[in-house]
């Protein structure tokens, strides 16, 4: 037996165990296993000691896999290690290491490629025994928590179901996850199953989470990947990601939790205790941004819904809305114009309802790339921006990223056929063209509004994308996760050397991303549940809410409002969001998804919610 400060080493029958107080874990050799378990022995998972990470040009196949080796690290810490030979890489080690508080586990490989698909907790291999293909860890509880809202809604979900988290996504099938863009990278094991959409039951949990600066998560998306009874985690990194010499991935990490928001909340102070996420904001918060905000994206779509679509998820071909929405026929974004939002604003003073932020939602610009004001909608943005600031109002500018429209070639990402498809975070062009338009956007010189509602992250490039500029060193980019955080941080900085009190809002709720973003937003409502049946916007909101104070406690929260399915769901979340958030308005006449009016005795509801929490800050 080796003791260290608090980790317990024995030989248990052939295996080696370490206890620890929240933990045991059994190393075993055939195949290379930590079996992971409660302090009361009750087992977690059989953690796969394999892993894949294959190369753009080649896959990756162990052979020759070696039996775990134990060892006992001068700071008391234990380190198991496997070593393999891969058909990709000179040399492959994956490697787990126990401290008192949990177990992480990551692969370092050396040689020279562009890494395509890592698979940890698993991986392909060919074992002395003569089974061979790919091998996964077990599932040995009954649910997995995420954090990324998705449709089905479905908080706390069966171990067998997939979960993805990362920076992609939309409203297509299958991509419903980008509406946190990136979530937390922090998934938690439950040992019990959920009762319903938002249920998160009682019990023992096992958070699982990724531990890496941001300059690390080159990636897309990291995937639960589960398959009849076994699951791993994989992270795309689209063949963007160059290994000269040494590579170690992101760490995975395994530390028993209360509760999911605890797990959230010990991978938050995780990666700020080791220098790997800012603390807290990085400026002071004034008192107007905790002001209620306008938005106007509802009203304007109550204007202009598009025709035929059905309210809400369409079940029947005839319930779809056009394919191509018909000639001169507006749609919402062709509301975003001056005198409308003048007639709404005039309409809510009237009924006493009085916001301190007004956004500008889609879309007031000629083009996203450009950001100028559509001359059409918005003859004199400046003048009617100077007019909200005398009334004591402020003006934040909705902002689509990663958009190339209007932009030349060599600032943004193109496909193979040379069409830009997203903007180059990377490019010095791009950068210096996104600081000259923040400024001219935020400053006194220019329009002079008041911040940014960042939108649509979650349309971060993906596949076989290359740099515009043909005088790119490597023709390759910042790509992942990293690439989102470089672009944020692009406007961020801008907006604070223009504005220093300038608000951004973005739907960012990772920890690493403290430093870009002052205020968090909960994004579009969803709907249903896997059964079909309709989920509380008020439940769905909480859950997302329970999602950002934990992994951002420190930033405010922006409550967003769009799209409610009726006027009795709309009263309801008006009447929650002062206990959840800085209250957002996004309707004024009537609903867009059910197309019921809204009276003075609605609006007045509305004062009255604002008027006691302005009473209660």
């Amino acid at each position: 037996m080796i003791s260290t400060a608090t980790l317990e080493v024995t030989e248990v029958s052939g295996a080696v165990r370490v206890t620890a107080a929240t933990y045991l874990l059994e190393v075993r050799a055939d195949p290379p296993r930590a079996v992971l378990a409660g302090a009361d022995g009750r087992i977690w998972s059989h953690l796969s000691l394999l892993a894949t990470l294959d190369r753009a040009d080649r896959r990756d196949e162990a052979y020759a896999v070696g039996a775990p080796e134990v060892a006992v690290d001068p700071d008391g810490t234990v380190e198991v290690t496997v070593t393999t030979a891969s058909t990709a890489w000179r040399t492959k080690r994956i490697r787990l290491r126990c401290t008192p508080e949990d177990v992480a586990v990551d692969a370092t490989v050396t040689g020279t490629g562009m890494l395509s698909t890592v698979s940890l907790l698993g991986g392909r291999a060919t074992l002395r025994t003569g089974a061979s293909g790919p091998f996964w860890s077990s599932i040995e509880y009954a649910s997995v928590y995420s954090p990324a809202p998705s449709e089905p809604v479905q908080v706390v979900r069966p171990a067998s179901s997939a979960v993805v988290l990362g920076g992609l996504g939309d409203a297509a099938p299958g991509r419903l996850h980008g509406i946190f863009s990136p979530p937390p990278l922090c998934l938690a094991l439950g040992r019990e199953p959920a009762s319903g959409a938002t249920d998160v039951p009682a019990g023992e949990w096992l958070g699982l989470s990724v531990r890496a600066p941001i300059s690390g998560l080159t990636f897309t998306e990291l995937r639960y990947d589960p398959g009849d009874g076994g699951y791993r985690i994989v992270l795309d990194y689209d063949g963007h990601t160059q290994v000269t010499g040494e590579f170690t991935t992101p760490a995975l990490v395994l530390r028993p939790a209360a509760t999911p928001a605890v797990a959230i909340e010990d991978y938050r102070q995780d990666l700020v205790d080791r220098g790997l996420a800012p603390d807290g904001p990085r400026r002071p918060q004034p008192l107007w941004w905790s002001q209620p905000i306008f938005c106007g994206w509802g009203a304007q779509c109550a204007l202009a819904p598009i025709p035929g679509a059905t309210p809400g998820h369409p079940y029947f071909l005839d319930d779809l809305g056009p394919a191509a929405v018909p000639d001169g026929v507006p749609t919402g974004p062709d509301m975003a114009r001056q005198d409308v939002y003048d007639e709404l604003l005039d309409r809510l003073a009237a009924q006493g309802v009085t916001p301190g932020t007004v956004v500008v939602d889609d879309r007031w610009q000629d083009h996203y790339g450009t950001a100028r004001p559509h001359p059409g909608r918005w003859p004199d943005l400046g003048g009617w921006i100077a007019g909200r600031h005398a009334r004591g109002q402020r003006v934040l500018l909705w902002w689509k990223a990663w958009d190339p429209a209007g932009l030349p070639p060599e600032e943004c990402l193109l496909d193979p056929e040379g069409t830009p498809v997203t903007v180059d975070p990377a490019s010095p062009a791009y950068a210096e063209r996104l600081r000259t338009t923040v400024g001219d956007l935020l400053g006194p010189g220019g329009l002079d509004a008041d911040g940014f509602k960042i939108d649509f992250t979650q349309r971060s490039p993906a596949g076989p994308l290359h740099p515009g500029d043909p005088a790119s060193p490597t023709g390759r980019t910042l790509w992942g996760l990293a690439a989102l955080h470089r672009l944020l941080a692009t406007i961020y900085d801008a907006a604070k050397a223009a504005k220093p009190e300038a608000l951004v809002i973005t739907h960012t709720p990772h920890p690493s991303f403290g430093d870009v973003c002052d205020m968090v937003r909960t994004n579009d409502v969803l709907e249903r549940d896997p059964t079909g049946r309709l989920v509380p916007v008020s439940d769905q909101l909480r859950a997302r809410v329970d999602v950002a104070r934990a992994a951002l406690p420190h930033h405010p929260v922006d409550t967003d409002q769009w799209p409610m399915p009726d006027r009795a769901a709309w009263r309801s979340y008006v009447a929650a969001q002062a206990g959840l958030g800085v209250p957002a308005l996004y309707y004024v006449d009537r609903m867009d998804r059910s197309g019921e009016p809204l009276t003075d005795e609605d609006r007045t509801f509305v004062a009255e919610t604002w008027r006691r929490y302005r009473e209660d800050r």
